[in-house]
C-alpha cells in the first residue's frame, strides 16, 4: 500500500478537514485578518488553555508505569486483594517529584522527594502517596500552608528566603527530625532511582478475621542509596535541571528497570496503645528494633509513558484512594490529607478527574455520580441517577464492610498535644545524628546548615539564629557546637540549655 493511501488528513478539533494550517485568511497579502478565520480562533484559543494550573506543591515531576509483584504472604495482617497470593501482579503507576518548586525547578534542588504510588486492583485504585523519608516537618495539618508558604516566595521580593524558611522552623521544634535530614545529603539524591519511598504516614491493615493492625511502608531501592553533595547538586543544577527525568528515561529505555523491596513495620492495636511515643506523629519513626522490616514485594518501573502530560501531569493521588483491607489510623497528617488532596485534584483537573485514564480504574465502576465537566463516560446513560432505587441491580455488598475502631476519647477540643510522649522533638533528631549518619554525612549536614543559615537576614536574624541552636543544642551538643562555631556566633548562652534533656 503506497504512502498516499496511508495518510491522514489534518482535522479541527471537531474533525473537520482542512488546508490553510499556517496562513491566516486576510485582505490582500499584506492586510487586516478576517474574523471568520475559525482556524486561527481554535489553534490560539487552546494554545492559551495548554497549561493547566501547577500543582500548588510537588509541581516538578516524572512517572512511569509498572508492575508490584507479591514475594511474601502477609494474608496474615490483611485481606486486600493485591497481596492474596504470592507471585501476584498489580499493575502500577509511580510519580517522583520534588516538593516546594514550580514546575520549571530544577531536580538537584534541597527538597524531599515527592514517591506517589497508585496501584490499579481489582477493587479499585489505591493510592500510597508519601516522601523519600518517613517523616514530616510538622505533625497537624492546620499548620500545612503556613509551612508551604515559608517553602515558596516571599511575599514582597519574590525570592525564596532562607529567613521565612528558618524562622518557621525555629518556631515548630516538631520539624528538628526532618530538618536534620533535608539538610543531609539525603536532601539532594543522585536521581529517583536511587532513593528509598516511604508512605510516611501510619496505615492499618485489616485481615479476613476483621483484625487490625498499624503498619508503615517501606521501599528500599535496589539500585543503591546515592546522593549529591551540595556543591554536586548546585553544579548538575546549572548543567541539566531535568537530571533525574532524564536519568529515569534513559535507565527504563535502555533496559535497566528500577526497582525497590517493599516492606512494612507491624505494631499491633495494644502496642500502640503503650506506646512511649506516640505511633500517629509522622514527625517519627518507629525504631526498627522493636518494629522489624516484614517482606512483601518487588516494585519494578518498567514503561516510559508515551505522552508526559497525560500520563504524568494528569496524574492525581489521593491518600483517601484506598481499598478493602487497608485502612487509616488517627495520624492527625494522614486525616487532613484525606480532605486536601482529592479537592486539589477537583480544582487543578475538574470533578470527574479519575477519568482520565492514568487515574481511571480498570476494573468495574459503579456509582451515581453525575454531569460535571470533562464527563467522558456516558455519564450512566439512561440509568438511574439516585440509590436505592428499582431499576439496576447495583448493591452494597457488606462483605467489604470495615470493623469498628475504638477511639481513645469521646472529648472533642483544641489539644495543644503536649501529653505525654507527645512533645519529645529532640531525642529522634539526635539519635539520626549520632547514629544514622557517618562521620561525612554529619560534616556536610553542618556544612549545608551554615551555608543556608547564613542567608537568614533582616531585624530579627539572630532571634531566628538563636532559636534555631536552642534546638541543635537540645538534640545534640556537638550538633549545637558545630552550627554555632560555624556561623561564628558566641557559645556561652546555649550551655545551660544544651544539658537540659529533651522536653
Amino acid at each position: 500500500m503506497s504512502n498516499e493511501t496511508n495518510k491522514q488528513k489534518l482535522t479541527t478539533a471537531s474533525g473537520r478537514p482542512y488546508f490553510e494550517n499556517e496562513n491566516t485568511m486576510s485582505v490582500g497579502p499584506r492586510g487586516p485578518l478576517l474574523l471568520q478565520d475559525y482556524i486561527l480562533h481554535e489553534k490560539m484559543a487552546h494554545f492559551n488553555r495548554e497549561r493547566i494550573p501547577e500543582r500548588v506543591v510537588h509541581a516538578k515531576g516524572s512517572g512511569a508505569f509498572g508492575t508490584f509483584t507479591v514475594t511474601d504472604d502477609i494474608t496474615q495482617y490483611t485481606k486486600a486483594k493485591l497481596f492474596n497470593q504470592v507471585g501476584k501482579q498489580t499493575r502500577v503507576f509511580l510519580r517522583f517529584s520534588t516538593v516546594g518548586g514550580e514546575k520549571g525547578s530544577a531536580d538537584t534542588e534541597r527538597d524531599p522527594r515527592g514517591f506517589a504510588l497508585k496501584f490499579y486492583t481489582e477493587d479499585g485504585n489505591w493510592d500510597l502517596v508519601g516522601n523519600n523519608t518517613p517523616i514530616f516537618f510538622i505533625k497537624d495539618p492546620k499548620k500545612f500552608g503556613d509551612f508551604i508558604h515559608t517553602q515558596k516566595r516571599d511575599p514582597r521580593t519574590n525570592c525564596k528566603s532562607a529567613t521565612m524558611m528558618w524562622d518557621f522552623w525555629a518556631l515548630n521544634p516538631e520539624s528538628l527530625h526532618q530538618v536534620l535530614l533535608l539538610m543531609s545529603d539525603r536532601g539532594t539524591p543522585y536521581s529517583y532511582r536511587h532513593l528509598n519511598g516511604y508512605g510516611s504516614h501510619t496505615f492499618s491493615l485489616i485481615n479476613q478475621k476483621n483484625e487490625r493492625v498499624y503498619v508503615k511502608f517501606h521501599f528500599k531501592t535496589q539500585q543503591g542509596i546515592k546522593n549529591f553533595t551540595d556543591a554536586e547538586a548546585g553544579e548538575v543544577r546549572g548543567k541539566d535541571p531535568d537530571h533525574a527525568q532524564r536519568d529515569l528515561v534513559e535507565a527504563i529505555d535502555r533496559g535497566d528497570f528500577p526497582r525497590w523491596a517493599m516492606k512494612i513495620q507491624v505494631m499491633t492495636e495494644e502496642q500502640a496503645r503503650t506506646s512511649p511515643f506516640n505511633p500517629f506523629d509522622v514527625t517519627k519513626v518507629w525504631p526498627h528494633g522493636d518494629y522489624p522490616l516484614v517482606d512483601v514485594g518487588i516494585l519494578e518501573l518498567n514503561e516510559v509513558p508515551s505522552n508526559y502530560f497525560a500520563d504524568v501531569e494528569q496524574a492525581a493521588f489521593a491518600p483517601a484512594h484506598l481499598v478493602d483491607g487497608i485502612g487509616f489510623s488517627p495520624d492527625k497528617m494522614l486525616q487532613g490529607r484525606l480532605l486536601s488532596y482529592p479537592d486539589a485534584h477537583r480544582y487543578r483537573l475538574g470533578a470527574n478527574y479519575e477519568q482520565i485514564p492514568v487515574n481511571r480504574c480498570p476494573f468495574a465502576v459503579n456509582n451515581y455520580q453525575r454531569d460535571g465537566q470533562m464527563r467522558i463516560d456516558g455519564n450512566g446513560g439512561s440509568a438511574p441517577n439516585y440509590w436505592p432505587n428499582s431499576f439496576d441491580n447495583i448493591t452494597a455488598d457488606e462483605s467489604y464492610k470495615e470493623p469498628a475502631q475504638t477511639l481513645e476519647s469521646t472529648l472533642a477540643d483544641w489539644y495543644d498535644r503536649n501529653g505525654p510522649g507527645e512533645n519529645d522533638h529532640y531525642t529522634q533528631p539526635g539519635q539520626f545524628y549520632s547514629k544514622v549518619l557517618s562521620d561525612v554525612d554529619r560534616v556536610h549536614l553542618v556544612q549545608n546548615i551554615v551555608n543556608s543559615m547564613k542567608g537568614i537576614d533582616g531585624p530579627r536574624k539572630q532571634d531566628i539564629v538563636n532559636r534555631q541552636l536552642c534546638h541543635f543544642f537540645r538534640a545534640n551538643i556537638q550538633l549545637g557546637l558545630a552550627v554555632a562555631q560555624g556561623l561564628g556566633t558566641d557559645i556561652s548562652s546555649f550551655m545551660p540549655m544544651a544539658n537540659q534533656q529533651p522536653a
